[in-house]
């Protein structure tokens, strides 16, 4: 009898633990797989820009759509080192390393530009020690101020689902993290987003989760048509 119990015990924690392992893998699994949604099925109208920057027949909220999923499909390394070269390589990247590449995609040097706009700094703007132009642009902080300045500046309520859209930048916290808004939509419409912190899908229902962590704090479109001196286009 005592070893039909001690069995009987023996099997439930067994089982507990196997399923206390698995619960991460079916929760991955539901989220991978689960039904999302796109604008047209909440009625909203998808912006695109007037601008094709690098003339490849996309416009540029699309390719840096595009390049942020390219990045996400990659699912590089969460590595946050510091590289002479200034550029991670591609199978290594952080949150700010999403931007970069998004943009790289849709023909900006955004490490360029943010460089310039650096040149031209004081401390009340960007509050550096000293310029490092293979960092400042992988920094959130210098993303945020570089977008103050140069995109729109939308809304940071999450409930006004048409404002967001495909292609916008998206800040949580005091310069604590990073991402571009995705085409697909949860079941309320509320906009995935793509971002890298280290996470196993990099493509995921989380604004309004990560807002309750950090809350948003700046909501960016870049219209490329209305911004002059900054620009400077990618060359390979």
């Amino acid at each position: 009898m005592k070893w039909i119990v001690k069995h009987k015990l023996i099997v439930i924690i067994v089982s507990l633990l196997i399923l206390a392992i698995s619960l991460p893998f079916i929760f991955l699994l539901f989220e991978r797989y689960k039904p999302y949604y796109t604008a047209e099925d909440f009625g909203i109208v998808t912006i695109t820009s007037e601008v094709d920057a690098n003339h490849n027949g996309v416009d540029d909220y699309t390719d840096i759509l595009l390049g942020a999923r390219r990045d996400a499909e990659a699912h590089p390394k969460y590595d946050g080192r510091y590289w002479d070269s200034g550029y991670p390589p591609d199978d290594i990247g952080v949150c700010t390393d999403v931007i970069w590449r998004a943009f790289k995609n849709a023909g900006y040097d955004l490490r360029a530009m943010v460089d310039q706009d650096i040149q031209n700094y004081n401390e009340e703007d960007y509050h550096l020690a000293y310029p490092d132009s293979n960092i400042d642009f992988r920094r959130v902080g210098n993303l945020f101020i570089f977008f103050s300045k140069y995109a729109e500046n939308l809304t940071l309520d999450i409930d006004a689902i048409e404002e967001w859209q495909p292609g916008d930048i998206v800040v949580f916290g005091k310069y604590q993290h990073i991402g571009i808004i995705s085409d697909k939509r949860n079941r309320k419409g509320e906009p995935y987003v793509i971002h890298n912190s280290g996470q196993p899908l990099r493509e995921e229902d989380v604004l309004r989760k990560r807002s309750k962590k950090d809350a948003i704090t700046g909501h960016f479109r870049f219209d490329a048509s209305k911004v002059e001196d900054i620009l400077v286009y990618w060359e390979d």
